[in-house]
């Protein structure tokens, strides 16, 4: 997951946002609760009503950002680029990728949350993202001293380490992981129930067939307690 927000101001992120339309996108969407594209509510699944779990409270975190797979994690603006000059770079890019496939998706557990994610390794999502981390760094402000302090915090490896300094975020290149999120961490005690739920609604939304990453998305938090939001999106290969 992209994390806590700390700081203030606006936060941007290059995010892949399935469409608008597609099964995955109204499945990861209404799990969550929150449409990225329109900027509103969406109503849970009744499939997922179940008295051992708040379904609101676990999914408080992911809400926040969007039903997504991070590409480039959130990040302040390094001055004096501007947004027209981001959504610039982010058209640019596109256009000299190809687009990838997600094969498979499949509902998983991933350090006490739960995703979706390729149930296939998928190198081309990797070198995808570490091209998105490299590319848009140069418009990353540095990181506070407060975000540095949180992330180191939780218990990084020293390669996690290095990516921190180096990049702004530890699970980037090698540690990267192609990753949806649908909920936040979810208590040892009810991470069974959580994940049958999960793995039995995904299937009945659609959200377990394989889908195109063909699109980037430009993605923008305007303040710490705000809620990201797309603002753009580049399609790869420029079709």
């Amino acid at each position: 997951m992209a994390g806590h927000d700390v700081g203030g101001g606006a936060r941007y992120a290059i995010y892949f946002v399935p469409k608008a339309h597609s099964d995955l996108y109204r499945c990861g969407s209404a799990i969550i609760g929150y449409d990225c594209y329109a900027g509103t509510a969406v109503d849970f699944p009744d499939a997922l009503t179940c008295d051992a779990l708040d379904w609101r409270k676990l999914t408080n975190e992911p809400r926040r950002y969007g039903f997504h797979a991070t590409l480039k994690a959130p990040f302040p603006l390094r001055a004096p680029h501007t947004e027209a000059e981001l959504i610039e770079a982010l058209h640019k890019f596109a256009r000299r990728r190809d687009p990838v496939c997600i094969a498979k998706p499949a509902v998983r557990l991933l350090d006490g949350f739960i995703a979706i994610v390729p149930s296939e390794p998928a190198p081309a999502l990797d070198a995808l993202a570490a091209s998105c981390t490299i590319s848009f760094d140069p418009y990353r402000a540095p990181m506070s001293a407060q975000e540095r302090d949180r992330r180191m915090a939780v218990g990084l490896s020293m390669r996690q380490i290095e990516n921190l300094d180096r990049w702004g975020y530890p699970y980037v290149l090698s540690d990267f992981r192609f990753h949806m999120t649908l909920t936040g961490k979810v208590e040892a005690p009810w991470r069974e129930t959580a994940l049958a739920l999960l793995t039995s609604c995904v299937p009945q939304m659609g959200g377990d067939r394989s889908s195109p990453v063909d699109r980037l998305a430009l993605v923008k938090q305007d303040s710490p307690q705000a809620f990201f939001k797309v603002v753009c999106q580049a399609v790869l290969g420029g079709g």
